[in-house]
């Protein structure tokens, strides 16, 4: 494996030379962070030195604490913003996928604390989502006492929440306890209600039940490191009756729910004495929104009428309609025109079932933008009116309450001018560290917004990758909250001799700095979406395209992959990224059983 790695190192850095080019700098164009523009001097600012200053920055005998302080008098000095610059901008594509390729082989490790080790450091994780599950892989807790509070005390596979909701795979097979991701941290069950980033206080609440009876506790925290990671809710933009008659698919108490209430249409619907306008009332569910988890809950509904409802429901299957709303003039916004097609042809398909007429049950409609939900109805801003037996609300999401609450904490710091760009989340520097949290707090996933690269998409694969990188940071021996002038610092190694990963030693290569730890920066290795009866879309990104993401010149090199091909990627990707054995062999089992006996119609 050493051999192997070297192997890789090495032409990396070989192709890094040709790509980049003798004297060039190993920027590709992405703007740099906004935080660092904005708060350090147009001439110069505090940065490391070149090699030839010979600067020592081993932890001094008065501990880490006295070593994080001589951090910006012994270790930096002036240079341009130019380098600067150079630090954040991204890596090039070639550097970048060797740096990856090579994380996947290199497993979290950490040595024994030495004996004069500082106390450890009390950091608290809020959230059980795709960061903090990827976080608590990778922190070191022999240099951290973790504690991690949540309402939640699992993690859930979100992606597979649409096949939960009509009973493909089981709720408990796409989950997995947090103390089993990582068994040395503690956690307690509850949920955060105000953060004092001055006092590093967190403020909970918890329910406690015994028997019939529940008591609320409330309690405080305190911290020395705060990881953010609340994730976000979906947001319903203001329209009226979302809240009151809408479903959600954000949790597993949602997937269940929608199950349920699936059952229930049908057997309503069955009732003696409804007219046929009553029954298809009842059997019309409206999907609001046409992004990935629109879609692939439709497909995963439409799989259910055709494969289950012939055995249970034939009778009612000529009354099932699926409508599918979406303001936008597409659906599945992130991939090619070319594949949305496909989606549209593969969802819109007819559907025989013998002693049936011929399905067509789902249709689209684009450019509707709905003014508000009834309990019988769903209103659209054109007049139009659709009676509906269940709704499902995917059209967004938008911050927490405890989000907004963290980002008016810091009102009277840089965060204010973050929100020019972070827009109700919190703003993070490309270390992930909150604007205006002194170094102290960091944020990842959908409740934050990176200052370098504010377009990353809100998915569970940044969140994971975010994940990841901020738990080795953290886990190395970097100064992580030095200042000089006001001015918080770009982490440094406290000691130059601790031994550094070959994927670090290539992420040093590209920004130039030996001793600075690399921003993060995202990987995109495409998108999924099932589009039913044994067919999905993948979009695999083979190299990006140049400039900025967000113009119209930005034309990426992707792979597009569709039908059965693209649903056994689907199934591939997904079962590899469980979190755990136990959760392969279970969702394996799920398919399994469905393919041989259908799906539960259990009410529970």
């Amino acid at each position: 494996m050493r051999i192997c790695a070297s192997v890789v190192l090495a032409c990396a850095l070989t192709t890094a030379q040709a790509f980049v080019g003798p004297g060039s700098s190993v920027s590709s164009g992405a703007r740099p962070t906004t935080l660092l523009r904005e708060t350090v001097d147009e001439d110069a600012v505090a940065v490391m030195p070149d090699d030839s200053a010979g600067v020592d920055v081993k932890p001094s005998d008065g501990g880490a604490e006295q070593a994080r302080e001589d951090v910006p008098k012994r270790a930096y000095s002036s240079i341009s913003q130019e380098r600067l610059d150079k630090l954040t901008a991204e890596r090039p594509y070639p550097i970048f996928l060797a740096e990856k390729t090579l994380g996947l082989f290199e497993s979290p490790s950490s040595l024994p604390p030495p004996m004069n080790a500082p106390p450890k450091e009390e950091l608290v994780v809020l959230g059980t989502g795709w960061g903090a599950a990827a976080f608590l892989k990778n922190i070191d807790t022999d240099k951290y006492h973790v504690t991690v509070i949540s309402p939640r005390n699992y993690f859930v596979f979100t992606p597979m929440l649409a096949g939960a909701s009509v009973g493909t795979v089981d709720f408990k097979s796409i989950t997995e306890p947090i103390r089993e991701i990582n068994s040395k941290v503690r956690y307690l069950e509850a949920a955060a209600t105000e953060i004092d980033p001055k006092t590093n206080t967190i403020s909970c609440i918890s329910i406690v039940c015994e028997g019939n009876s529940c008591e609320t506790e409330m309690f405080d925290v305190n911290y020395d490191r705060l990881l953010f990671s609340v994730g976000a809710q979906t947001t319903t933009f203001g329209t009226p009756g979302v809240e009151e008659y809408c479903n959600y698919l954000k949790q597993v108490g949602d997937a269940q729910q929608i199950k349920n209430a699936i059952v229930n249409c049908f057997e309503s619907a069955g009732l003696p004495n409804l007219t046929d306008e009553d029954k298809q009332k009842e059997l019309t569910f409206v999907i609001v929104g046409a992004g990935p988890t629109g879609i692939e809950f439709a497909a995963e509904l439409l799989d259910f009428i055709e494969e289950d409802g012939r055995r249970y429901y034939k009778d009612l299957l000529p009354f099932v309609r699926i409508k599918i709303v979406e303001a936008a003039p597409s659906i599945l916004r992130p991939f090619e025109d070319g594949m949305k097609d496909e989606a549209i042809r593969k969802l819109t398909r007819k559907i025989e079932i013998e002693g049936v007429q011929t399905l067509q049950p789902l249709e689209i409609l684009l450019n509707k933008l709905v003014s508000e939900v009834s309990a019988n109805y769903v209103y659209f801003k054109d007049g139009e009116k659709i009676p509906y037996g269940m709704a499902l609300w995917a059209a967004g999401i938008g911050p927490l309450p405890i989000t907004t609450s963290m980002v008016e904490s810091l009102d009277d710091t840089e965060q204010k001018e973050a929100q020019d760009f972070a827009r109700g989340r919190l703003g993070v520097d490309p270390w992930l560290r909150v604007i205006g949290g002194e170094g102290k707090v960091f944020a990842l996933g959908d409740c934050s917004c990176v200052s370098s690269t504010p377009m990353l998409p809100a998915t569970a694969q940044v969140a994971s990758q975010q994940g990841e990188f901020l738990g080795k940071l953290l886990s190395k021996d970097y100064c992580v909250d030095a200042k000089t002038g006001g001015v918080i610092i770009p982490p440094m190694m406290l000691d130059e001799g601790q031994s550094r990963s070959l994927s670090e030693r290539i992420a040093s290569f590209a920004t130039g700095e030996k001793n600075i730890a690399a921003p993060f920066q995202y990987l995109d290795l495409g998108i999924l979406a099932y589009t039913g009866s044994g067919s999905a879309l993948a979009q695999l990104q083979v190299a990006p395209g140049k400039g900025d993401p967000s113009s119209e010149t930005w034309n990426p090199v992707r792979l597009q992959i569709k039908g059965a091909l693209g649903f056994g990627l689907w199934r591939s990707i997904y079962l590899w990224k469980q979190t755990s054995p136990k959760n392969v062999v279970l969702v394996t089992l799920d398919w399994l059983k469905v393919k041989l006996f259908g799906r539960d119609i259990s009410i529970l």
